[in-house]
C-alpha cells in the first residue's frame, strides 16, 4: 500500500508551485514550453517537407512519365510491339511518341526546346497536365501545344505561327541547311515546374513523323500510366525483349529526390536537438528539486521509503513534464498544421511552386519517428536525477540540515 501511495503523492507534491523556490516551477514550465515548441516545429517541419516532396513527385511523375519503354541503340519501337504490351498489361494505359531537340525561333527570339509527337488520344490518359490542356482545342497537323514559359517567352497567342529548327539537315545548294517548319500554336500547358514549363512542347505524332521521315506506326518509345509503377515495372522488365529497356520517373530524376531526403533527415535531426536542449531544463529543473529536498528525502528514507521508491517518484515527475510537453506540442503541432493548410497565413507564388498554399503532408512513419524520439530524450532526461536523488547520505544530510 504504501509503494502505491507515497510515489503519486511525491509527484503532486513537487508539481506544486513552491513560493520559497519559484524558479524551480519556473524551470519546470519552461521546460514543459521548450518541448511542446520543439515538437511543434518539427511536426510542421516534417509535414512541410513531406508535403513539398509529395508535390514535386507528383508533378515530376506526371511530366516524366511513370514508366517509359525505350529502345536499345538506334532502333524503334513498332505498332505490333506496342499491341502485345497492351494486350498483357490491359490495365496499363500506353501512350507512343517520337521525340525530338529543336530550337523554337519567333522573330529575334530562339530558344531551345523538346518537341514531343504523341496521339493526343494516347496522351490525355496517362497525362492529366496535357489533358487540361487540350480540353477545349483540337490539335491536329502542324499543330503545337506549350509550356506556359514557352508561351510567355514568345508571347504566343491561338492561332500565330511559329518556326520550330530541328537538327536533322537537309541539302541545299552547296551545303546543308537544317529542317525548319512553321507550325500553329494552339495553346499551353501550366505542370507548376519551370524545367517542364520552358522546355516541352507537344504536337501530333503524325506530324513530326513526316519531318524526321520516320515510317508511320515506328516509335522512339512509349509512356506509361500505373498507380503501382514501381510493382508494374518489375513485371514489364520480365516481359520485354532483350532489346528493350523500362526506366521509371524516379530513376530519371534519383539525384533531386535524394537531395530532398538527405535534407529531410538533416532537418530532422537539427530540430530534434530543440528537444534535447528543452530536455536540459527538466534535468536542471528536477537535480534543483533534488538539491532543495535533500533533508526531505533523507527523513523519507530514514522512516522506511525506499530508494526505488524515491527514484520512481523523480523519474515519473520528469516523465509527467516531458509527457505533458509532447502531448501538448503534438495538439499544437496538428492545430498549425490545421491552420496552414486551412488559411492563406503563408503564399507561396503559385508560377513557380504550382500551389499557393503550403503543401503539408505528415505520414505515419514520421509522426511515430518524432514521438518515440521525443519520449526516448524524456526518459533519458529524466533518468539520471532520479538517480542522483538515490544517493543522497541520509546521516550526514539530517546531521548538517
Amino acid at each position: 500500500m504504501k509503494s502505491i501511495s507515497l510515489v503519486p503523492y511525491l509527484v503532486r507534491k513537487y508539481l506544486r508551485f513552491d513560493k520559497s523556490q519559484p524558479f524551480i516551477t519556473v524551470s519546470a514550465i519552461l521546460a514543459f514550453l521548450g518541448v511542446s515548441i520543439g515538437l511543434m516545429v518539427l511536426i510542421i517541419a516534417m509535414a512541410i517537407m513531406n508535403g513539398t516532396s509529395k508535390e514535386f513527385k507528383s508533378k515530376i511523375s506526371t511530366m516524366s512519365y511513370p514508366i517509359t519503354i525505350l529502345p536499345k541503340a538506334d532502333k524503334k519501337i513498332d505498332i505490333y510491339g506496342l499491341q502485345v504490351l497492351r494486350d498483357k498489361f490491359p490495365h496499363l494505359d500506353f501512350s507512343p511518341y517520337l521525340n525530338s531537340q529543336v530550337i523554337i525561333k519567333q522573330g529575334d527570339t530562339m530558344e531551345g526546346a523538346v518537341l514531343f509527337g504523341v496521339n493526343f488520344e494516347d496522351e490525355v490518359k496517362i497525362n492529366s497536365i496535357v489533358k487540361e490542356a487540350v480540353k477545349d482545342v483540337n490539335v491536329s497537323g502542324f499543330e503545337i501545344i506549350t509550356g506556359k514559359g514557352i508561351g510567355e517567352s514568345f508571347s504566343l497567342f491561338d492561332g500565330v505561327k511559329t518556326t520550330l529548327i530541328f537538327t536533322q539537315s537537309q541539302p541545299g545548294g552547296f551545303s546543308l541547311i537544317p529542317t525548319m517548319k512553321r507550325f500553329t500554336y494552339r495553346g499551353s500547358f501550366n505542370s507548376g515546374m519551370q524545367a517542364y514549363d520552358h522546355a516541352y512542347v507537344y504536337t501530333t505524332i503524325e506530324a513530326l513523323s513526316k519531318i524526321l521521315k520516320i515510317k508511320d506506326n515506328s516509335f522512339h518509345g512509349i509512356h506509361v500510366h500505373s498507380d503501382e509503377p514501381l510493382e508494374e515495372i518489375e513485371k514489364i522488365r520480365e516481359f520485354l525483349s532483350p532489346d528493350l529497356v523500362a526506366v521509371g520517373w524516379w530513376q530519371q530524376n534519383g539525384n533531386l529526390f535524394s537531395a530532398m531526403e538527405m535534407e529531410k533527415k538533416a532537418l530532422f535531426i537539427v530540430l530534434m536537438l530543440i528537444i534535447l536542449v528543452a530536455s536540459l531544463n527538466i534535468i536542471s529543473s528536477l537535480l534543483m528539486t533534488v538539491m532543495n529536498r535533500r533533508r526531505e528525502i533523507a527523513l523519507l528514507l530514514s522512516l522506511g521509503a525506499t530508494k526505488e521508491e524515491i527514484k520512481k517518484a523523480f523519474f515519473l515527475l520528469g516523465t509527467v513534464i516531458g509527457g505533458a510537453g509532447i502531448l501538448f506540442g503534438t495538439f499544437l503541432g496538428f492545430l498549425g498544421m490545421f491552420l496552414l493548410g486551412r488559411f492563406d497565413i503563408i503564399s507561396l507564388p503559385e508560377d513557380v511552386y504550382g500551389t499557393s498554399r503550403l503543401p503539408l503532408d505528415l505520414s505515419t512513419s514520421d509522426l511515430v519517428s518524432i514521438l518515440v524520439g521525443a519520449v526516448l530524450i524524456v526518459l533519458v532526461s529524466s533518468f539520471y536525477p532520479s538517480k542522483k536523488a538515490t544517493q543522497i547520505d541520509v546521516l550526514d544530510t539530517l546531521r548538517n540540515e
